[in-house]
């Protein structure tokens, strides 16, 4: 297993991939989904307009960027692909847009909210509570952490979407909760957006969470 400091095995595969599907994914994803406008009334209510939103993993800025930026907020995404960021800075000038791999990024940043949708699980999950550490350290209290991650402690795995290969990996809804309360987290929302089967489906959670206490990792 690589080491944050040097990126992912995780990464490799995804950025490729991803770069090479960039058109499809942005045509495909152009709307919010489901439940998501739910989730994101519960992640900025009472958030003062204006605000700054950390969005890790955004991709080409839509749906979620682009709700947050017609909404009044100030949008700071972070991708690792080229390609998608491309059309992000294109569609949405306003917005600030950083190349970056979520697994080496400081979240040197003050927000007043981290979201993180879709992304964590791209990653080995030896990361994931040190990159949870790092956006709680940037948040105040009351600042919101909006997130997904798998609906099960399965293996890591690859699946394929548009003929490329994305890696996978998740801990637990129950034990990214019990990372979240350590890091004075207390939780707004927690759902399955669907839940695991036995086939190939091994299923989502959507997490809403907000920092309750002034801790903070040096």
């Amino acid at each position: 297993m690589n080491e944050a400091g040097s990126g992912s095995v995780s990464s490799a595969i995804n950025l490729a991939a991803y770069n090479s599907i960039a058109d499809q994914w942005d045509a495909a994803r152009s709307t919010l989904w489901g439940r998501e406008p739910f989730y994101l009334d519960v992640f900025l209510a009472g958030m003062p307009k204006g605000a700054q939103i950390l969005d890790a993993g955004c991709g080409s800025g839509r749906p979620m960027a682009e709700h947050l930026l017609a909404r009044g907020y100030a949008v700071l995404g972070i991708d690792q692909s080229t390609a998608m960021l491309a059309k992000a800075r294109e569609r949405f000038p306003q917005g600030q847009w950083r190349e970056a791999r979520l697994e080496q990024y400081p979240f040197a940043d003050p927000c007043r909210g981290v979201l993180c949708w879709d992304a964590l699980f791209h990653l080995e999950r030896c990361f994931h509570q040190p990159i949870l550490a790092r956006m709680a350290n940037c948040l105040p209290p009351g600042g919101r952490l909006m997130l997904t991650v798998g609906g099960s402690a399965h293996p890591p795995f690859t699946d394929s979407m548009f003929h490329q290969q994305f890696f996978y990996d998740s801990h637990s809804p129950q034990q990214v909760m019990a990372m979240l309360t350590a890091l004075g987290f207390a939780l707004r929302l927690g759902e399955f957006m669907n839940p695991p089967t036995t086939g190939r489906d091994k299923g989502r959670y959507a997490i809403v969470a907000e920092k309750t206490t002034g801790w903070h990792q040096a």
